[in-house]
């Protein structure tokens, strides 16, 4: 089986099993800016912190950041740690909008995706994940992101290997999503992707003005799919040892589950 078919029978098999995530929780494009640096190496329970910090003290906007302090920023996003570096990288952010783009988050945006690519990556703090979280969830572009997770997921399949460059694995999955989805759902679904025992219930956000926000047909299912990634790897394809029986992707070969059955 190619790599894009097995992608797309993963996308679709947690696509059937969870549903929707409504991912990413935030009120506007500019929230979800700062959750992508805050998320940056530490649990997105401790980025809800800080943003509810950043909220209650009016700052969650580019003007907020822009006349806060420096001082007051770094308390406020501290519970996200590294709360020096994310301050100062959050400031020079606006500070970058403020110079090219007159403050405007929505001018920045106008601009074409690589292009645009490219700007957030010659930013301080702005990785590949980091700019494509942004792309996709408050620039709604057909971007998708790659993390640790999909990097886990991906290899315990056999997709990815621990060298393979981050730009390889995005280029792929987008790949395999750039299809008919619709007529491969329709294929999967003549098959039995339920058997044994259901998935446990978790916690999914209520939809959110981002999650909602207007996008195309591929942006939203490349969103879908990383959400799902993040919640197959932190319920089920766990960074020690997987529960292999009650996920999903039972039913989707895996190097490791044969691993574990040997």
């Amino acid at each position: 089986m190619a790599p894009e078919e097995q992608i797309l029978g993963i996308y679709l098999a947690l696509e059937a099993a969870m549903g929707r995530q409504h991912w990413w929780p935030a009120d506007s494009a500019f929230e979800v800016v700062a959750g992508a640096y805050l998320t940056q190496n530490t649990a997105w329970a401790n980025v809800e912190r800080a943003m509810e910090n950043l909220r209650g003290a009016g700052a969650l906007s580019v003007s907020g950041l822009r006349e806060l302090p420096i001082e007051e920023l770094e308390r406020l996003v501290r519970p996200a740690g590294y709360f020096r570096q994310k301050a100062a990288r959050l400031k020079l952010f606006v500070a970058h909008l403020d110079t090219r783009y007159a403050g405007s988050l929505d001018a920045l945006f106008a601009i074409p995706t690589e292009t645009l690519r490219e700007e957030l990556l010659g930013l301080p703090g702005i990785g590949p994940e980091t700019a494509d979280s942004i792309l996709l969830y408050a620039a709604n572009r057909e971007v998708f992101v790659v993390d640790t997770y999909t990097r886990r997921i991906f290899g315990r399949h056999g997709l990815t290997k621990e060298e393979m460059a981050y730009e390889e694995i995005r280029l792929t999955v987008q790949s395999a999503l750039a299809g008919e989805i619709s007529s491969a759902k329709a294929k999967q679904g003549t098959r039995d992707q339920h058997q044994g025992p259901l998935p446990p219930k978790f916690a999914i956000h209520a939809p959110s003005t981002a999650s909602q926000m207007e996008r195309s047909e591929l942006s939203r299912h490349y969103n879908e799919f990383h959400a799902l990634i993040v919640q197959t790897a932190k319920h089920f394809c766990v960074k020690g040892m997987p529960k292999c029986e009650s996920c999903p992707l039972r039913m989707i070969p895996s190097a490791i589950r044969t691993e574990i059955a040997s």
